[in-house]
């Protein structure tokens, strides 16, 4: 076992457990006597999905992390389902939703309040797991039976069905023992489903960084044999993957592990000459303590008032230790030509080493430099005292000054003004998304080149836009 946390199982001391569980073993039906989950505690939205599925002859199961975390005591962030029934009869059924996905459709029922229910069929099989390099996944191949569902899943922790009739736990991978034991492990052969799939191995760390449960022995020996694996995921699945873990609340225990398993490295190679310096050890803690100042941010979402870091935030306070030894940031005191001078040279870095590996966007790119380079500019102008009027002018004061206060704070000196995180809660009813009907398969005949949307023609003597319908 790999622990993350002082009441997980120690490294090299496995609990007793029974064999894990292959394909086309009979299931387990923990009985509502024998389980914490209590129908009360589910959404209501998702209770009236759940039993509108079942009036209409249907079988609806909630499933993954709303499972796992009602079983742990906690209150899940989101409720899925999975059904029999297919994409087009849930269409049908529930007037207020729409499809979404390619490859596989799913179904998004919409309440009041922009409150969704994601509501899946049953799969066979993920496309990350089909027989050979080349195969492609056929059609005939995508909806499949409650066993093949669970176990194309990625842990055995997010592979528990409950279902609303009997109030029972359906476990076929031994999810519900792995919870029990706190206990993190992949569904069935762990280097098949991370050489398949490589982004599963961020997946295991952050359920176990999340928990505090320890990553079971042989998952964790095939998340570091294939760990260099992660060079062949698209870079956009990387991003988001990331940006999941930053904002989780638990960043610095996710970073902790990653550091344990070789893994930060793998993810950001622009630390390694870092890390492997003499000072490698500063510029670790540095990281976990800008990590925990995240942390406590985020943790405040629990109020009254919604806190939100911002993406590019999020990714400058990664680099900021990066910058700060590379570049000898905050201290470094450039103005004039050596500011541009500097300002570019830290574009074309972050471009290299991070735009391309990440799939970051010009303009994010741009945000990054603007943060990072300006983190002396903060520096130097409150050793002086409060922030001069000309720099609170700026269009990039509020951005900067944040980054510096998250800076300031990890360095023990509390600055991070909470207010300045807090998102607006919108009025319910401008929230409120109207989706129109979607039909099956891409919207009917709507046309490609504009996404479905009518040309902003106008009848009136000036148009919209300056377009005007022409005249018949």
């Amino acid at each position: 076992m790999v622990s993350c946390s002082p009441d997980a199982h120690a490294p090299g001391e496995p609990p007793a457990q029974e064999p894990v569980r292959e394909e086309g073993g009979a299931a387990t039906v923990i009985p509502e006597s024998e389980h914490p989950i209590r129908e009360h505690q589910l959404d209501r939205e998702a209770l009236k999905v759940l039993y509108r599925l079942r009036d209409a002859g249907f079988k609806g199961y909630l499933v993954g992390g709303g499972v796992r975390d009602l079983y742990l005591g906690r209150t899940p962030k989101d409720f899925d389902i999975s059904t029999d029934a297919r994409p087009g009869q849930l269409r049908q059924m529930f007037r207020n939703s729409r499809t979404i996905g390619r490859r596989f459709r799913l179904v998004q029922v919409y309440f009041k309040g922009n409150k969704i229910i994601e509501v899946s069929t049953l799969r066979s099989r993920s496309e990350y797991d089909i027989d050979g390099e080349e195969q492609v996944l056929p059609s005939n191949n995508t909806f499949g039976t409650l066993e093949e569902d669970a176990f194309r899943r990625d842990l055995t922790i997010n592979a528990l069905f409950y279902e609303i009739e009997q109030h029972t736990i359906i476990d076929y991978t031994g999810g519900a023992r792995d919870l029990d034991q706190r206990i993190i492990r992949a569904v069935g052969d762990p280097d098949r489903r991370f050489i398949r799939d490589p982004v599963r191995i961020l997946r295991v760390v952050r359920h176990a960084a999340r928990t505090g449960f320890a990553i079971e022995e042989a998952t964790f020996a095939a998340l570091q044999r294939h760990r260099d694996k992660l060079s062949l995921c698209p870079p956009s699945r990387l991003r988001d993957e990331v940006l999941k873990d930053l904002q989780s609340g638990a960043c610095r225990p996710w970073a902790e592990l990653c550091m344990a398993a070789n893994l930060w490295t793998t993810l950001f190679p622009l630390y390694a000459p870092l890390f492997a310096a003499e000072h490698g050890d500063r510029v670790r803690q540095d990281l976990l303590r800008i990590f925990a100042v995240l942390d406590r941010i985020h943790a405040l979402n629990d109020g009254e008032e919604p806190v939100k870091i911002p993406d590019h935030l999020l990714f400058a306070s990664l680099l900021l230790p990066w910058a700060c030894e590379r570049f000898g940031l905050p201290e470094a005191n450039v103005r004039g030509s050596s500011f541009h001078l500097l300002s570019r040279t830290i574009r074309d870095e972050i471009d290299t080493a991070f735009g391309e590996p990440f799939n970051v966007q010009r303009m994010a790119k741009e945000s990054l430099t603007t943060l990072l380079i300006n983190l002396s500019t903060f520096h130097h102008a409150r050793t002086q005292g409060n922030d001069p009027n000309w720099l609170k002018k700026k269009s990039y004061y509020q951005d900067c000054s944040r980054l510096y206060d998250i800076y300031l704070e990890s360095r023990g000196v509390p600055a991070v003004k909470t207010e300045s995180f807090v998102v607006e809660r919108a009025n319910e009813a401008e929230v409120m998304t109207v989706i129109p009907p979607v039909a099956e398969g891409g919207g009917g005949g709507r046309g490609k080149g504009r996404g479905g949307m009518n040309p902003a023609f106008s009848s009136s003597a000036t148009g919209v836009f300056g377009l005007r319908r022409p005249r018949r």
